[in-house]
């Protein structure tokens, strides 16, 4: 189906890609070009070789559905929004998006620009990691130009939905009212997305329904601790014999409510690892699953480094010991 703005949302991503890795800065300032005050639709009414900053463009997109904005964007970072929709197909396949091909970066109509509703759902998720993203999609109300131009969010769901987060409304004739709607209760994010809705209503009411059953029906559990079950690692021809196992917690689990009790957890861990030992090494993984279901994974490293035993070494080792024992 068409996604109409919910289009942005990778728009929006690769942007904040760009941001995490430093080539774009919020205070960068983007130059719109004619093509990008030629949008129409949603927009802040851009006007050619207008300056805004890369936050306030990102905002606009983000509220008020900006498609001049989205535009300015796209050329600001790879030259030419062809460019830059090139790179929207490239991060779609990486994401799993089987069923997207993206013909502009803003959703205005264009035959061949299409998604569906689990390839959306597969581009919120990844931009939901993005937590400066929160700084847009949940304002309700903000301003552009030194508080000249207003902006109010799309997303009626930010003001009157219990811990909505965002994400991204979007409507055209063809693709009628698509949304993609986050939110967060507790240690639970979930994402519900609908497409052609004949009304704007149906479409929010439709979102808060799937919202609604998802938060009486699951729950996110954190997985029990594996650290007792775990034995420090022999080291071979190292200066100590043994390094001792370290790991990160896994994010919690999203099960059925009461479901706790399905989450199982698979250890590997070396026997033995030849020294030098790098703080950090991988020595093992632990698989999480549900209901017998691999569903996350995490890795077991060392706890510290461990040096080679050279014969120089021996000998200042033989040393420390004589002299404690003389001592």
């Amino acid at each position: 189906r068409e996604p109409a703005s919910v289009t942005k949302i990778m728009t929006m991503l690769l942007v904040m890609e760009a941001l995490d890795s430093g080539k774009l800065a919020l205070t960068d300032m983007v130059t719109a070009s004619a093509h990008a005050t030629s949008m129409g639709g949603s927009q802040v009414y851009l006007k050619e070789h207008e300056q805004m900053t890369v936050e306030d463009m990102l905002k606009s997109v983000a509220m008020a559905s900006a498609n001049d904005c989205a535009v300015a964007l796209a050329e600001h970072l790879a030259g030419t929004e062809e460019a830059f929709v090139a790179l929207m197909n490239e991060r779609a396949a990486q994401l799993g998006m089987e069923n997207t091909h993206f013909v502009n970066c803003n959703g205005l109509p264009a035959e061949g620009h299409v998604t569906t509703a689990r390839d959306i759902a597969l581009m919120s998720r990844e931009l939901l990691k993005h937590d400066q993203i929160f700084a847009y999609t949940t304002l309700w109300m903000d301003s552009v130009r030194d508080g000249a131009f207003g902006l109010t969010n799309t997303n009626r769901l930010i003001r009157f939905y219990k811990g909505a987060t965002g994400l991204k409304t979007g409507t055209t004739d063809g693709a009628g009212s698509c949304l993609s709607a986050s939110a967060t209760r507790g240690n639970l994010s979930l994402v519900a997305v609908t497409m052609g809705s004949s009304t704007s209503d149906e479409r929010f009411n439709a979102a808060r329904t799937l919202l609604d059953y998802g938060f009486a029906n699951y729950e996110a559990v954190q997985p029990p601790s594996i650290q007792e079950q775990l034995t420090p690692v022999k080291v071979l021809g190292g200066v100590e014999r043994q390094v001792e196992v370290q790991f990160v917690p896994p994010m919690p689990v999203v099960v059925e409510k009461g479901g706790g009790s399905s989450i199982t957890q698979e250890i590997q861990l070396a026997e033995d690892v030849h020294a030098p030992v790098e703080q950090g090494e991988v020595l093992g993984s632990v698989t999480v699953l549900v209901e017998g279901t691999p569903v996350s994974r995490y890795d077991l490293t060392a706890a510290s480094g461990v040096e080679r035993m050279t014969f120089l070494k021996g000998l200042e080792t033989l040393w420390e010991a004589a002299s404690r024992m003389n001592s």
